[in-house]
């Protein structure tokens, strides 16, 4: 089989993040020469997976640039191509202060946004190393993501030097939230939405993260996006085999992934709610959350366990040993409107654990539509403590319904989600993009 050259715009491979996961599956099988990665370079910090691809393109000052004055107070990263040692996972962190990234976030961005400066800030150029580096790899085709305005310029200006077909794919809704504060929303709105649909028009393939997405996207854009989820080694996530649904005697509910904007509050409320149940049936259920950091609102509740992330290949044994696993979302617009067509990375590998699967989000996103389309998880969709509590009470206690469950979602992991069979079609609509490549 021969395979296109790819080049990959601002998605590193890695093993920590839902990004970095579901590209490594997607283009698991893909020649290790045929694949190059240009990213800013705060993105390419923990854990590149250099075993799929080591020619990274680190984007820093060269082509990063800040309007005056916002240039003296950014940080200046080194641009060119990255070299790596023999480890196959590389960190490349450099220690930051927290005080100055807590500034950044908490007062100089929402200052930005606020005065309609954020948008205009800073731009991503084309520099002369850069177009070296591209040169030099002389790629078939692009495979490009995008998160904001300067991206969306970027890639723009990446497909039109290379002059070859790019491939750009959505992982979250994004444009329906870039803009929504400050003195100039709506100009900034309107000006981010024509420059990302001259993005979607330089396009031959357009993918999206979920069928919802796929949906909305022909009504909002009139173009047909193809849906690619993170495909799964379903033999991997079915390693510790779960055949004992009865009640544990130290039951426990589990959460592993991100914390922030979209998820936070449901969090909280899961925490109240295992606590009620804990109380009015004298059980001592644990909530276990295995994340970056303990939320500061943990402490207040006897049921929250913090853990810290475990290496991914731990991860089959620990999510089969839990009682339940938890996808929650919040209820607030701003996070409705964020989340509303995206997939969780971890929702293919839950299917697969064997444990079964409780989703609390909202009616109208993308990951109640399918579970409900596809039974493989209970879903609670009202944002109330009582309603879920009596649901995670019907769970805990049922061994027949969380068999049922956890059956169903491993079906679902088989027959939708295989590894094999996704990243086939993947393989090949890339190849679809491309001429005059022999055979895919």
């Amino acid at each position: 089989m021969s395979l296109p050259k790819v080049l990959i715009i601002n998605q590193p491979f890695n093993s920590d993040t839902g990004g970095g996961i579901t590209l490594s599956n997607l283009f698991t099988g893909w020649d290790k020469d045929k694949l190059a990665v240009a990213c800013s370079a705060y993105i390419l910090q923990d854990n590149i997976d250099t075993n799929i691809c080591n020619n990274y393109y680190q984007l820093g000052q060269e082509e990063h640039k800040w309007m005056f004055p916002f240039n003296y107070v950014k940080r200046k990263y080194p641009s060119g191509p990255i070299e790596f040692d023999e480890k196959p996972i590389q960190n490349l962190s450099i220690p930051v202060s927290k005080l100055r990234v807590k500034v950044i976030m908490n007062l100089f961005y929402p200052v930005l946004e606020y005065f309609g400066l954020f948008h205009a800030a800073s731009t991503f150029q084309l520099s002369p190393t850069f177009c070296a580096w591209m040169d030099e790899f002389k790629p078939d085709v692009i495979y490009a993501q995008a998160s904001d305005r300067s991206s969306i310029a970027f890639c723009i200006a990446i497909q039109a030097y290379l002059k070859k077909k790019m491939v750009f794919h959505m992982m979250d809704d994004w444009p329906s939230i870039i803009s929504n504060r400050g003195l100039f929303k709506k100009y900034w709105q309107r000006k981010i939405d024509a420059e990302f649909r001259v993005l979607l028009d330089r396009c031959t393939i357009l993918m999206s993260i979920s069928d919802y997405m796929s949906e909305e996207y022909l009504r909002r854009y009139g173009k047909t996006f193809i849906p690619f989820h993170n495909p799964i080694d379903v033999a991997f996530w079915k390693q510790y085999p779960r055949t004992d649904y009865a009640l544990e005697e130290h039951p426990t509910v589990l959460y592993a992934g991100r914390t922030g904007l979209g998820i936070q509050a449901s969090l909280k409320t899961i925490a109240n709610a295992i606590q009620q149940v804990n109380e009015e049936l004298r059980l001592s259920i644990k909530f276990v959350l295995q994340t970056a950091e303990m939320p500061e609102w943990a402490a207040a509740y006897s049921c929250v366990q913090h853990r810290k992330f475990v290496p991914y290949q731990d991860l089959p044994k620990v999510f089969s040993a839990a009682d339940l696993l938890i996808l929650p979302y919040d209820f607030s617009p701003r996070a409705t409107q964020y989340i509303k067509y995206s997939m969780p990375t971890k929702a293919s590998e839950y299917m697969a654990s064997g444990t079964p699967i409780l989703i609390f989000a909202p009616r109208d996103t993308a990951v109640v539509r399918y579970a409900e389309a596809h039974a493989w998880a209970e879903v609670v969709t009202e944002n109330q403590v009582e309603i879920l509590a009596k649901t995670i009470k019907h769970l805990i206690s049922s061994a027949s319904a969380k068999k049922t469950l956890a059956q169903n979602a491993q079906e679902v992991a088989v027959m939708r989600h295989d590894l094999k069979m996704v990243s086939g079609a993947f393989k090949e609509v890339i190849c679809s993009a491309v001429e005059e490549i022999v055979s895919c």
